[in-house]
């Protein structure tokens, strides 16, 4: 092993040719990732419901040209026999064992996530704690941004021991679900068909024969849920049509004497409680 390893050293060659060449292979992978990604996000957004299957071709041209960087550099160092690439493979799994084992597990986590697409670029995912629009999937993290603009990084590893889940599985539309209280003597019936007539009116919701949206009531011992469920057009309306919703809705509500759920309290003994609202 050691005559193997020696003969693998003797076999590198670095000279200032080959720091140039190096460094325009660099230069030059790194120039072809940003333009090709920059005119795919641009052919994407002009693509319409299209956009998202666009950009899942990113990560995948990303991993081909890291791969096709890392050999033409390798081969221009040295150019190894079998026997040197058995001595390489040892010092590399040696090298993994020593603490580039959680970069290694993220590079196969990229490549796992490019190919099996558990999410895509543009997909509005969950990851653990962490929910967002996935807007990057490098070849060692997945960036999301956040409904508060924060931008966040999650090492592709995860996608092994965390649970992810896609709110539009590489749709545009997707379903946004509302969420209203309302005390419990208020009118069920009333409050139920304005939340309708809110919904169906805005301008985000998208209704197809797959689509289709709903009004669901829940009765709890002090208030009542509405829950909205229905879809936009654009994931990226989802907010906005969130918002939409919950002002157009309240707003009948207070003109229709419906209200929000009040405290009630319960007197034991001679301690105060709190008076109905």
């Amino acid at each position: 092993m050691a005559t193997e390893i020696d003969a693998l050293i003797e076999a590198i060659r670095f000279d200032i040719d080959t720091a140039l060449y190096i460094i325009y292979i660099i230069i030059l992978a790194y120039i072809a990732i940003h333009l090709v990604s920059f005119l795919i996000r641009k052919i994407g957004e002009t693509a319409g419901f299209m956009r998202i299957a666009a950009n899942m071709i990113i990560p995948l041209f990303k991993i081909a040209v890291y791969f096709i960087a890392t050999y033409l550099i390798v081969t221009s160092v040295f150019t190894p026999s079998l026997s040197q690439l058995v001595a390489f493979s040892g010092l590399f799994g040696a090298a993994l064992g020593f603490g580039l084992k959680d970069v290694f597990s993220d590079i196969v986590g990229g490549i796992v996530i490019a190919f099996e697409r558990p999410y895509l670029i543009g997909d509005k995912i969950k990851i653990g704690d962490k929910y967002g629009e996935v807007t990057d999937i490098g070849l060692r993290a997945t960036r999301i941004k956040t409904p508060d603009d924060t931008l966040v990084s999650i090492p592709n590893f995860s996608i092994f021991n965390q649970s992810a889940s896609s709110a539009n599985a590489g749709k545009t539309e997707m379903m946004v679900v509302t969420d209203l209280f309302i005390d419990s003597r208020s009118d069920i019936e009333k409050a139920a068909g304005i939340l309708r007539e809110c919904l169906i009116t805005s301008k985000y919701i998208y209704i197809s024969s797959s689509n289709r949206y709903t009004v669901l009531v829940d009765d709890f011992p002090f208030y009542r849920r509405l829950r909205a469920k229905a879809y936009v057009n654009d994931l990226r309306d989802e907010f906005e049509f969130k918002s939409d919703i919950t002002r157009r809705t309240w707003t009948e509500f207070d003109k229709n004497g419906i209200i929000s759920p009040a405290f009630s309290g319960i007197v034991i003994g001679d301690g105060p409680g709190f008076a109905d609202r």
